[in-house]
């Protein structure tokens, strides 16, 4: 394609064939055909101000060519014609705001008949400006929250064949349904989040459990719980738990961390109808797999006998098969308990892990330990956990982020937690209120967030202080750009990104809109090969410029994409990079184009 010219998806309105017939004897005269009409573009997208595309017109009839632009902000240089072959030029005027503009070009015949082409120009603002306040992530060197495009809430994680795999209550559902004046109550959360890394920087969106499809006798899908254990059968069988709204503790099935997901019991796990639920909101579960290969689960919440001992905190052996109750529910004595119950096993130790109420401390009997602080994160410890007098308290390690300790990253919300470990160091999982002014709202809707937890287990279980910030974990390995990379693995974005299914279970896609929009990846290793050539896997119209460690200045290259269907396109690269280690930022538009990998030769 030549500089200057649109890029074109183009689509052919096939024209009904003409048909005569030859005979020896006269013939009545033929009725006239319809006006018909064939258009070689139906979308021009111009790449600058000034730019100009052409549109080839085909016509047994007169047409004529208008816009319902408002604003006339390009030019059609033929406004009508008849009979024949007719090339229409259009051209765009100067762009004074810099922002993205569209339009439709409505083609009508003199019958009536009308197709239309979709006009637009993407935004042509400085990219740094443009970027600017999208995200905490996208222009610093932030880790957190994990996904800055969506909401996520009440994180799980677990390490699997070397990678950190969380999952998440989808708040980003409860946001779609309200708006961002809405508030976030919950209720039309049918979904849970996936995603994995294999540097805690760098993170992989795998898409949505869809929990109204496997499982739609539940009522929402909140706070899951995971683990994995090798079966009989030989395969690994990942077992996930989670919130059917208040009324109980549902779980799903699956031979892989990202899907397909089963429901392997039709009705929950745990609930009222269980005997020993004696918990009036037996939600929020919590699963571990000790040394022993014996599952274990945690879950309660609900009105308290009193502030100081609510007495709803239980915890109960789960059978051989993971998805049924092997003995009797017991209590976890779990002062000024609330709600989101987790569980760990460290070294022969079972580790509870809870979130206290908002009541006043008014009764503590710890002269050594401080009371713990409104809806924070507290432990508890137990080598025999059905023995309720064996738990110990422990202390609280993790402050409501409400209360501005660490970074101020976002008002006062719920508390959820999950510690885990990964490449053998340990970190805490948590969620925060991270991007409600890079959304607008104030709704209460929330994202997950990890830090790194310096745990002691030298001498029992001892967690220490662990404050949230923007900052996040280090990054623990360089990434590598001369493999093939997805285009939903992000350590930053524009935010208001969207992906879609691709086919694959656990694979996304990047859509692209007519504005521009920015995926980054962070730590790119360059130091050791330059790169000679970009490829990626596309489809639809649309482009993707690729900067290396800034926004400014040139792209290393440009990528033009006008293909039907899923193809690999690639570009040589002119420019020469530094050798060294960077960021890469993808900036790709185009109405309807897909993204989906990427990689550097």
């Amino acid at each position: 394609m030549r500089k200057g010219h649109g890029i074109f998806l183009g689509l052919l309105f096939l024209v009904t064939p003409l048909s005569f017939s030859c005979s020896k004897k006269p013939v009545a005269p033929q009725p006239q055909s319809q006006p018909q009409i064939t258009v070689s573009s139906s979308q021009v997208v111009f790449e600058s101000e000034g730019s100009s595309s052409d549109v080839s017109i085909t016509s047994n009839g007169n047409w004529t060519a208008t816009s319902n632009s408002s604003t006339i902000w390009f030019t059609i240089s033929q406004a009508s014609g008849g009979s024949g072959n007719v090339t229409l030029k259009l051209t765009a005027y100067a762009n004074n705001t810099a922002a993205g503009r569209e339009a439709i070009v409505t083609i009508n015949t003199s019958n009536g008949k009308a197709t239309q082409i979709e006009v637009s120009q993407p935004d042509n603002q400085n990219l740094l400006a443009k970027f600017a306040m999208v995200s905490p992530k996208l222009l610093t060197n932030n880790g957190n929250p994990l996904l800055d495009f969506m909401f996520t809430a009440d994180p799980t994680a677990v390490e699997y064949n070397g990678r950190v795999y969380v999952y998440a209550t989808n708040d980003n559902q409860q946001y779609e349904k309200v708006g961002p004046g809405g508030k976030n109550t919950a209720e039309s959360i049918h979904t849970l989040v996936m995603m994995s890394s294999d540097d805690m920087a760098n993170w992989t969106y795998h898409g949505l459990i869809n929990t109204a499809v496997l499982a739609p006798w539940t009522a929402s899908s909140w706070a899951p719980s995971i683990e994995y254990r090798m079966e009989k059968d030989g395969k690994t069988h990942f077992y996930m738990y989670y919130s059917d709204n208040a009324f109980g503790s549902a779980v799903l099935t699956s031979t892989s961390p990202v899907g397909p997901w089963k429901d392997p019991l039709g009705k929950n796990i745990v609930d009222h109808s269980v005997p020993g639920v004696d918990v009036n909101v037996p939600f929020d579960p919590g699963v571990v797999i000790d040394n022993k290969g014996t599952g274990w689960l945690v879950f309660g919440g609900g009105t308290e006998k009193t502030p100081y001992m609510p007495g709803n905190a239980r915890i109960v052996k789960l059978g051989t098969d993971m998805i049924s109750l092997a003995g009797s529910i017991s209590e976890i004595p779990a002062p000024y308990f609330n709600e989101a119950s987790d569980l760990n096993f460290i070294n022969g130790t079972w580790v509870y892990n809870y979130c206290t109420n908002w009541d006043p401390r008014n009764v503590w009997p710890y002269s050594n330990i401080l009371a713990p602080t409104a809806a924070c994160i507290s432990y508890m410890t137990s080598k025999t956990p059905l023995d309720s007098s064996s738990w110990q308290y422990g202390n609280n390690y993790f402050k409501n982020p409400g209360d501005n300790v660490g970074d101020n990253v976002g008002p006062y919300t719920n508390n959820h937690s999950h510690l885990f470990k990964f490449n053998q160091k340990y970190y805490f999982a948590y969620h925060a209120m991270y991007l409600q002014d890079y959304f607008n709202t104030t709704g209460g809707f929330r994202n997950v967030g990890i830090e790194e937890a310096p745990m002691d287990t030298t001498n029992g279980v001892n967690i220490p202080m662990i404050n949230a910030t923007f900052k996040g974990p280090s990054q623990t390995k360089l990434l590598n750009p001369f493999i093939l990379q997805q285009a939903e693995t992000t350590a930053g974005t524009s935010g208001h990104v969207q992906f879609d299914t691709a086919g694959i279970v656990g694979n996304m896609v990047a859509i692209g809109q007519i504005d521009k929009q920015v995926l980054m990846v962070r730590g790119a290793d360059f130091s050791k090969q330059i790169p000679a050539k970009f490829e990626a896997r596309v489809k639809g119209t649309g482009q993707i410029d690729v900067y290396v460690n800034s926004l400014n200045g040139p792209a290393l290259v440009s990528l033009k994409c006008d293909v039907k269907n899923w193809t690999t396109l690639s570009q040589q690269i002119t420019q020469k990079i530094p050798n060294g280690v960077g960021n890469i930022y993808y900036v790709f538009y185009g109405d309807g184009f897909l993204f989906d990998d990427w990689q550097f030769e």
